[in-house]
């Protein structure tokens, strides 16, 4: 049985080896450590994942403009020898 000293933190009994432990059994403590780690690594992967996707979206933006860049070039040179010819 547990009884609960002056000090307010409970005594380890004799039915309970692991004191003040609820999950004693070390494959427990294993088992939640495996999971830890796998949830760790999900996360960590996740991140990448975000990361890269956000630096493709760069990317794609920086190509994009300066496709346009050059499309605006072009229509404006053309714009510019259409007006030469008119004079």
């Amino acid at each position: 049985m547990n009884t609960i000293p002056q000090s307010g933190s409970p005594i380890a009994s004799t039915t309970d080896p692991a004191g003040v432990h609820p999950h004693a059994d070390p494959d427990f403590d294993r088992s939640t450590d495996m999971n830890l780690m796998h949830e760790n690594l999900a996360r960590v992967q996740m991140s990448a994942r975000l990361g890269e996707a956000q630096e493709r979206r760069r990317g794609y933006q920086l190509s994009r403009a300066a496709r346009l860049s050059r499309k605006a070039e072009h229509a404006a040179q053309q714009a510019r020898l259409a007006l030469a010819r008119a004079l």
